[in-house]
């Protein structure tokens, strides 16, 4: 870290997978870390992790597609740590189907949480990286951004999730503010899991055929996107602003 001073940074969807992987990794680097999810007692892990790294961190349930609870959460992580002045949207959920069999409340469920979620959060914390004259903003985005079979509700939202990225950047750079988004591609997490039962699949033999089609033949873990974002959220990327970097270990067409 540049500073002497120690940030403040915000990572929802924290109790594990590539959450939890960024909330370690930036605490790490120096971050004081609010560990955020739906659940408060889900966050113990994360939390403890970095205390006993050494770091310093704090659980905080949110649903974050909740105007006033995100609000209250933000309002605790300024109180208790100090004015969160980096954030990282990583809270999501997977209600996947196919289009003629999708339910209104499988597409808002999607929408409300990335969509809503990253909009209430940066809503709230933009306040506080506005006094500060620095902040980063990280948003996640996913290659189903492109498109993807079963996925027209998380294929949209992450792709309206790159707009909003690049439109928080225009806005908010002149107060020292940078919004940037990791798209990431096949990540070993429990979301993954979750699509390779869907489809009839052992995890193994679902990861296994993904390395076949990725240029560095393996799948991603979380720690590769953690790294990713780590760079954005970093002094030294202060040129770097309304971006989206596919971290998918290889090109994607």
């Amino acid at each position: 870290m540049s500073t002497t001073e120690q940030r403040v940074a915000i990572v929802t969807g924290a109790a594990r997978g590539i959450g939890a992987a960024t909330a370690v990794r930036l605490a790490e680097e120096g971050r004081a870390v609010a560990v955020l999810d739906l659940d408060e007692a889900s966050c113990a892990g994360t939390v403890a992790q970095i205390t006993k790294a050494g770091g310093t961190a704090i659980a905080v349930g949110c649903d974050v597609s909740d105007a006033g609870q995100v609000e209250s959460a933000v309002g605790r992580v300024a109180e208790e740590l100090g004015a969160p002045t980096i954030l990282v949207n990583n809270a999501g959920v997977l209600r996947d189907n196919l289009l003629f069999k999708m339910s209104d409340t499988d597409w808002d469920t999607v929408m409300n949480v990335h969509l809503r979620g990253a909009f209430l959060m940066s809503r709230a914390c933009q306040k506080h990286m506005v006094d500060a004259e620095f902040g980063r903003i990280v948003n996640l985005s996913s290659s189903s951004a492109l498109g993807n079979r079963g996925q027209v509700n998380y294929s949209a939202a992450k792709a309206g999730l790159q707009g909003f990225t690049k439109t928080l950047a225009i806005e908010l750079g002149k107060f020292g503010v940078t919004a940037n988004a990791v798209a990431p591609g096949f990540i070993a997490t429990d979301m993954t899991a979750a699509t390779a039962e869907r489809v009839g699949m052992g995890f193994e033999d679902f990861q296994k055929a993904a390395a076949s089609q990725i240029p560095v033949a393996r799948v991603g873990h979380p720690e590769d996107i953690a790294n990713a974002i780590a760079f954005f959220t970093g002094d030294a990327a202060g040129f770097v602003s309304g971006q989206v970097l596919y971290v998918a270990g290889g090109p994607l067409n």
